[in-house]
């Protein structure tokens, strides 16, 4: 058996969120490489490897076959969720797409996304977006997770339900909108990929910003809004800045 799975450092640390023995769903799981990797570390894990399309899903089968897992990865054809039954999942797995995307995908199925006990969802962009899905719908956010790989920087976020866990987002709105936007755990820690990614994010506010000032029809509200994302990303920056 090749126990060799090329899986990428955001995967890797995304499989150290799945408990021993985890039961979970791989949505949008491409070539498998996620379910081969914790079902071979761990004799007593079983996955679902959910795909959208028939081209990645043969490339899944692909994997399983190779690595002789057929009896604990089940391969599927769906869209999101839907290859779910309600409970099925203990845990569920959304990574490598935009969150706008993987927060239609939670909420095209909330009853199932609501019957897993924990869900790790990795946004390439708009991590916001579900977040603020998290937390709307009864999930605690338990950790997050911040990576520069190859260029790319990814977030992931790491949510349980009906833990007992306080939350860990301030009670203070503003706080807590900000909180949203830069990640209650990623910005007690502020790592390098953190400081990159924010610093890229300043720039490109500040281009928006100054083009949308320069339009015929000004919408105050977004210039606004966007006015205040960037005291915030400043805010921390430049804190980091005088404290290193």
């Amino acid at each position: 058996m090749n126990q060799n799975i090329p899986l990428s450092n955001r995967l890797k640390l995304i499989a150290d969120y799945l408990p021993q023995g985890a039961n979970f769903a791989d949505i949008g799981s491409d070539h498998a490489y996620l379910p081969a990797y914790v079902c071979l570390r761990d004799k007593t894990a079983r996955a679902i490897a959910g795909e959208v399309n028939q081209g990645p899903l043969e490339s899944a089968k692909k994997t399983i076959q190779l690595h002789q897992l057929k009896e604990r990865i089940d391969v599927r054809l769906g869209d999101g969720l839907a290859v779910l039954k309600e409970g099925e999942a203990q845990q569920i797995v959304i990574a490598g797409m935009g969150g706008s995307l993987i927060t239609s995908i939670l909420e095209k199925n909330p009853v199932i996304a609501k019957s897993a006990g924990r869900i790790i969802a990795q946004p390439n962009v708009d991590a916001r977006a579900v977040r603020q899905w998290l937390n709307q719908n009864d999930f605690i956010l338990i950790a997050e997770e911040i990576v520069d790989e190859q260029g790319h920087i990814y977030e992931i976020l790491v949510a349980d339900r009906n833990t007992g866990v306080s939350s860990p987002y301030n009670d203070n709105q503003q706080i807590k909108d900000k909180q949203l936007l830069l990640g209650p755990y990623l910005l007690n820690e502020k790592n390098n990929a953190f400081i990159k990614k924010w610093t890229l994010e300043e720039a490109n506010l500040k281009r928006i910003i100054s083009q949308m000032q320069q339009a015929k029809q000004l919408n105050h509200e977004k210039i606004s809004a966007f006015q205040t994302e960037l005291h915030w990303i400043k805010e921390e920056l430049h804190h980091e800045e005088t404290n290193t």
